[in-house]
């Protein structure tokens, strides 16, 4: 197989492709596409414009992943150019593969993936692309979907219901779980776990615009969209999960949040800067994430080249920080994952005793949310995000999770409102949409 590139006149958002690329699905009976939007690949928005996207059963999730074709690149080709790959979703409830937590519960698959030998690219530059990995070159889809990409312009679907029936989670219950948390870290039974709880909203629009809406609204750096016959899935996160490129994979924990009160906002910032219970979360999250790559890594090569950084997102400061490490060349994706899933930041130190410890607390399953999403190329590696600030849409409802770690310096009641902060944008973009 050889890796197919060409140039792509015209200047339209990424939001205005996907867009069109519904509208062309819609119109030929063709699966919906998928899109990865923000900084994924050397900062590229990628688009799929059509993918059939399949339920993979739990034992075989990450498996999948090391199913790829060898691709033969041209010198020329620009060097974040994607081609193809699997494109998909890791569910957190992989961590149940009996599925014995939450029987009756679960609405979507644990794990979905779909292959596709053909993209649309944005670089950082703004540059569009045709990009296919294939035998012969594909010169009339190339034309197409240039054409395409030339005359997108905005064009908005029907929102949808609002969420004047919100179903929230019981706020006594998570004041609960968290004192139930804080005694197990106190009795020396863990030293973090994150505590979620689940929102749902009846949904009767389209989980795309949903999705085009909130991408081009919080510009969110690891924004995703997958759908398929079971549903879809809406992921506006910020955070880095895995990124693999050859033998080198980092990941870009976030732990610590506070309310952003606008672009201006010093105060809170540095008080996130100043605070005892978040730094000490995020250095436990960094030592997890240290660890689990370890088990994989080549010895003396996990390093930690960002600490502490607070950063601006949409609605709220985080604090992130960077894990880096090398791997040896014979260490596919799937032994990555199975030593690095879930990401440490949605679980808790010790991990196996944390996710434990989870699945007692929480009422609800956690679906894809503190799972990841992202895309696999035989080109250009694997990237994932953490999926939070995740919308999953299915059977007329769009569900998502909010939650934090819970450290021994935890308040049962900022816990609450923290996950209220987290919710709030979500829940705004849920109304707008059924405006």
């Amino acid at each position: 197989m050889r890796l197919f590139v060409r140039p792509v006149e015209g200047d339209p958002t990424a939001t205005d492709v996907l867009r069109a690329l519904e509208r062309r699905a819609r119109s030929r009976g063709l699966p919906p596409p998928a899109a990865l939007t923000g900084d994924w690949f050397g900062g590229s928005t990628v688009l799929v414009p059509s993918v059939r996207v399949h339920p993979v059963e739990s034992a075989e999730a990450f498996d999948v992943l090391d199913s790829q074709p060898e691709v033969t690149p041209d010198p020329a080709t620009p060097e974040e150019a994607v081609g193809g790959g699997w494109i998909g979703y890791l569910g957190y409830e992989l961590t149940d593969p009996a599925g014995v937590r939450h029987p009756g519960k679960r609405r979507l698959p644990a794990a979905a993936w779909g292959w596709t030998d053909h993209v649309l690219r944005r670089d950082p530059r703004g540059q569009w692309w045709f990009e296919a990995i294939t035998e012969h070159e594909p010169a009339p889809l190339a034309t197409e979907l240039g054409a395409l990409v030339a005359e997108a312009a905005g064009h908005h679907s029907e929102g949808g219901t609002g969420p004047g029936g919100v179903l929230a989670p019981d706020a006594e219950q998570h004041r609960k779980s968290v004192r139930r948390c804080v005694e197990d870290i106190a009795a020396g039974e863990i030293f973090q776990a994150n505590v979620c709880s689940r929102f749902a909203v009846p949904f009767d629009g389209s989980p795309l615009e949903l999705f085009a809406t909130g991408s081009a609204r919080f510009g969110p750096a690891r924004a995703a969209y997958v759908a398929g016959d079971w549903g879809a899935v809406a992921s506006l996160s910020p955070e880095l999960f895995l990124a693999r490129h050859g033998e080198v994979v980092r990941s870009s924990p976030i732990k610590g949040t506070t309310p952003r009160r606008g672009p201006q906002d010093d105060h809170n910032a540095d008080v996130l800067r100043g605070s005892r219970k978040d730094i000490a979360e995020n250095v436990m999250i960094v030592d997890m994430a240290r660890n689990d790559l370890g088990r994989v890594a080549r010895t003396g090569t996990v390093t930690t080249p960002k600490l502490l950084r607070v950063e601006p997102h949409p609605g709220v400061w985080h604090l992130v920080s960077e894990v880096r490490a090398e791997l040896p060349p014979d260490v596919g994706d799937a032994e990555l994952l199975r030593a690095t899933f879930p990401p440490a930041s949605v679980t808790g130190a010790p991990k196996v005793r944390a996710l434990e410890i989870i699945s007692e607390l929480e009422s609800d399953p956690r679906e894809v949310y503190c799972g990841a999403v992202g895309m696999s190329s035989p080109v250009r590696g694997t990237e994932l995000n953490v999926a939070i600030r995740t919308l999953e849409y299915a059977a007329g409802e769009v569900a998502f999770g909010v939650g934090g770690g819970i450290t021994a310096d935890s308040d049962a009641e900022a816990e609450w409102q923290e996950c209220l902060t987290k919710a709030a944008p979500l829940l705004s973009l849920l109304e707008r949409a059924g405006q």
